[in-house]
């Protein structure tokens, strides 16, 4: 009888037919020792038998009828292709090496899709170089992590890679990295009473986490009676206790939380401060103007540009300005504080300009006196001409730098934004015509059309032409072809010296981001 893949078979000794005819269990070995069982008739079950189909002796004839004849050819094939690539490496080494069996081959597995592409072109056995990271995947457990890049000729970065594509994976967080620190900082001034919480982020930067800002008027009235008034104190008193919440809340690392003009200059400011201490838990000191001069300088660093070599810096408050005027040289300090030359403090601001010479009605004649009057204490101010400060033939290398709700104000009006937007206020360009024009717009209005504005309303109409005559003042004082709007001043500078003095940006920390999305969430920005 032939086979279709091995040729004539050999012939058996007599013994051997002798036993498939009497039903014996004697028969051939099928090369590993063992003795397979044999039918008594010469059914196509005995067939399958001699085929050496494993499992097969002792079943009725009829039960083997069903195999299909591809079943026996594959066997065959699969046993014959690794006695010959055992055979191959015997002649090659010298020796015999052992070749894993491939995944089909094993008993009881099934193939699943990554199994598949292990196997040769046309379902044939992997050769042995093939085989290679297969046999240390099953080395190291089958974690295919615990592989080293050697192993398999591949790169660590190319695992990463591989895995990254079968399955996303979370945010990358360095392993027992500590989240960010959460700095706080509370300016209660003449007008308004603002907080910021943030944490540090990039060198220089932080991202605001928690923000608030009311209109509490603590300076009302001051200028008249030189305290501040039981109604005044009660407005900021409640807003502070929204203030303390909001810190409550939070794990915060460091904060400082200040009083300006209003708390200084009052009679009463220090009883002010601890009945602040009793109500709301919050400890509030009273900074002098040179500090407060420093912090505006600090707050704003970021939008002195490298070619920029001197600045006049200004804050109009609500019951003081500060100016500050810096000059750059080629050494710059990463805190632009440190640059300051001259700066005064002027002991008037929008509050205490407006009620002097009234807010709500203002024509040319008042708006000019009030001008005069800050130019009158401008004028006191020893500062270098602006001949000195500028450099070159058009005075490139100078500019004025303005933060306070005054100039934000003119910018959002200049950009007719029907709401105000920080973002697009916060760094803008205005040239000097154009900041004429907006304060003869200004002027130009009643107090009705002022509060109607969305970037003025009503709690800022009777103060915005106060503001306008101390700009005008400044103006005056240093002529500038251009100026630039802040949308930040002492919170900002607070948040920076906090961060700086504790090397918050000098620690190593990665960028936090999340795979296929943008963070909108998390705002950054604030430059130092």
């Amino acid at each position: 009888m032939k086979d279709p893949d091995h040729g004539e078979k050999p012939s058996e000794s007599g013994a051997s037919a002798a036993g498939r005819s009497d039903g014996s269990r004697t028969g051939p070995r099928n090369g590993k020792g063992k003795r397979k069982r044999r039918k008594s008739s010469a059914s196509p079950s005995a067939i399958a038998s001699q085929s050496g189909a494993p499992g097969t002796a002792g079943r009725p004839a009829g039960e083997n009828d069903a195999d299909p004849a591809r079943k026996r050819k594959r066997r065959r094939r699969s046993k014959s292709a690794k006695q010959q690539a055992a055979a191959a490496s015997a002649q090659q080494g010298g020796g015999v090496q052992l070749v894993e069996p491939s995944l089909g081959d094993r008993k009881g597995h099934k193939r699943s899709k990554k199994a598949r592409h292990r196997r040769g072109l046309q379902g044939r056995p992997l050769t042995t170089s093939e085989r290679q990271p297969l046999q240390q995947k099953a080395a190291d457990g089958g974690n295919p992590r615990s592989a080293s890049p050697a192993s398999n000729g591949q790169s660590a970065g190319h695992q990463r890679q591989g895995q990254r594509a079968e399955q996303p994976r979370a945010p990358f967080v360095a392993t027992g990295e500590p989240p960010a620190p959460l700095y706080a900082a509370l300016d209660l001034g003449t007008n308004n009473c603002r907080l910021l919480i943030a944490q540090p982020t990039r060198p220089g930067q932080f991202r605001v986490v928690d923000a608030f800002s009311r209109i509490v008027r603590l300076g009302e009235g001051l200028g008249a009676s030189g305290r501040l008034s039981d109604e005044a104190m009660e407005r900021a008193v409640e807003a502070l206790k929204i203030c303390a919440s909001k810190l409550g809340a939070r794990s915060i690392r460091r904060s400082r939380l200040i009083a300006t003009e209003a708390a200084r200059a009052a009679e009463n400011g220090e009883s002010f401060l601890e009945r602040v201490a009793s109500e709301t838990g919050l400890e509030l000191e009273i900074i002098n103007r040179e500090t407060e001069a420093r912090l505006a300088v600090s707050g704003c660093s970021s939008l002195v540009d490298r070619e920029t070599r001197s600045v006049v810096l200004f804050d109009i408050g609500g019951g003081s300005s500060e100016i500050a005027v810096i000059r750059i040289g080629d050494n710059r300090s990463n805190r632009l504080a440190n640059h300051i030359t001259h700066w005064t403090s002027l002991p008037v601001g929008v509050v205490t300009l407006s009620e002097r010479h009234g807010g709500q009605h203002v024509t040319p004649v008042s708006f000019e006196a009030m001008v005069n009057e800050v130019e009158g204490m401008l004028a006191r101010f020893d500062s270098p001409p602006v001949e000195a400060l500028a450099t070159g033939a058009t005075g490139s290398g100078f500019h004025l730098i303005g933060t306070s709700g005054t100039v934000t104000t003119l910018a959002g009006v200049h950009l007719d934004l029907p709401r105000y937007d920080r973002r697009r206020v916060d760094g803008l360009w205005l040239s000097d015509d154009e900041v004429s024009a907006m304060q003869a717009r200004l002027l130009s209005w009643d107090f009705d059309a002022r509060a109607a504005n969305p970037c003025i309303g009503p709690d800022r109409a009777d103060l915005v032409l106060a503001g306008c005559a101390i700009l005008e003042a400044i103006r005056r004082r240093w002529p500038s072809t251009r100026m630039r709007v802040a949308d930040r001043g002492l919170r900002e500078g607070l948040l920076t010296d906090m961060m700086a003095d504790d090397g918050a940006w000098r620690r190593s920390r990665p960028r936090r981001h999340q795979r296929g999305s943008n963070a909108s969430g998390s705002q950054e920005g604030n430059k130092a």
